[in-house]
Parts: structure tokens; C-alpha cells; sequence
């Protein structure tokens, strides 16, 4: 399990990189920013959460797992590959993920859209409940560590920076705010870090 997780870390790495060079970043760019300053934890976290969403008789009385964003970096997710329930918002419609045998979906979250300015963006989901069976998932979070300090590459602005529309802010006081708020939408977490974050108030 130990070397499972390990090849999971790389893999979200590796996406890191892919990102970077996409987007004209310096090799290994995005995960300078996600090891911060090593004061705290070292470096990137890493960690898994497994769910269990039972089948229900009536789906229409319950919301199953909220519509929200994730918070940190790379979210790396193996489905059930029988029972669906996932859906992703895109053109403010709601698109079924259908369960894929032997896949990983791949999700990006709140610091990669800050830290691309937008170019990337964190995907509104949610969990919908099913009649036809128990849904598993295993979703695996490479997150920044927790006192790196977040903000649009600079390479990204333009050059009066009239553009910058993220904040700069620590990764732990953003994860302060979102686990009161994780429920509501991502752009007024954005706007409160302006004035919230100890790196605005200090």
C-alpha cells in the first residue's frame, strides 16, 4: 500500500509538470510553490480518503455529497466502476462522470487556479445518490504544505499586471476559511483572502 501511494504522490507530480509546461512555467515551478518554506510539514502533503455512498430508495429527498470545489492541488480519484453518481458542472449544466473501470479522474483545486491566475480552474462537483447500488471512491490529495505562500505565477500576469484578480496568501489560512464555507462558492473565499490572510494583514 505504501509503494501504491508512493507511485500515486509521483503521478500527481508528474501532472505538476505537465501544467508547468503548458503553461511556459519553469520546470518544476508548481511544486516549488507547493513545498513552501519547510518550516511546518516538510514539503507537500499527501493523503487518501476512501467514501461509501449506500443506495437510496428515494435520491430526490437527499443531496448526497454537496456541490463544492477542492481546496488544495491535485486530486487524484478511482471510482466505483459500476455504480455513477459524480457529476461535474460545466456551462452551468450538470455532466455525469460515468464510472471507468481501471481510470483515474483527474481534478485540479483552489490553489491551481490561483496559482495559474485563472488559466486552470477548479471544477465545481457533487455526489449524487443512486437506487442501484453502493458507490466506492478513493480520492488521493496532493496539497500544498501548509505555510506555502500562494499567489498567481508571475509569468502569467501581463506586464501592468491589471490582470491579477487572485490574492497572495498562505495555504493554511485559506484551509481555515474554506472548512466553515468548503459548501459555498469559490470567489468570495478568493475575495475574503485579500483582507484575511496573515500575509495581508501583516
Amino acid at each position: 500500500m505504501k509503494e501504491f501511494a508512493k507511485q500515486l504522490e509521483k503521478l500527481a507530480e508528474d501532472i505538476l509538470e505537465i501544467l508547468c509546461e503548458n503553461l511556459g512555467l519553469e520546470k518544476g515551478y508548481l511544486k516549488k510553490v507547493f513545498h513552501g518554506h519547510g518550516r511546518k510539514l516538510g514539503g507537500p502533503t499527501f493523503g487518501t480518503k476512501v467514501s461509501n455512498y449506500p443506495p437510496c430508495p428515494k435520491p430526490d429527498l437527499i443531496k448526497g455529497l454537496r456541490a463544492h470545489t477542492d481546496a488544495g492541488g491535485v486530486i487524484l480519484l478511482f471510482q466505483d466502476d459500476k455504480v455513477s453518481g459524480l457529476q461535474l458542472l460545466k456551462d452551468d449544466k450538470w455532466i455525469d462522470v460515468p464510472p471507468m473501470r481501471h481510470s483515474i479522474v483527474i481534478n485540479l483545486g483552489d490553489q491551481l487556479e490561483v496559482i495559474t491566475n485563472g488559466r486552470y480552474k477548479s471544477v465545481m462537483h457533487r455526489v449524487i445518490a443512486q437506487t442501484d447500488g453502493t458507490r466506492m471512491s478513493i480520492a488521493s490529495f496532493y496539497n500544498p504544505a501548509s505555510d506555502a505562500l500562494i499567489y498567481p505565477a508571475p509569468q502569467l500576469l501581463n506586464n501592468n499586471n491589471n490582470n491579477i484578480i487572485y490574492p497572495k496568501f498562505v495555504f493554511e489560512d485559506y484551509m481555515n476559511l474554506y472548512s466553515a464555507v468548503k459548501f459555498q462558492p469559490k470567489e468570495p473565499r478568493f475575495e475574503a483572502m485579500k483582507t484575511n490572510s496573515s500575509i495581508a494583514t501583516a
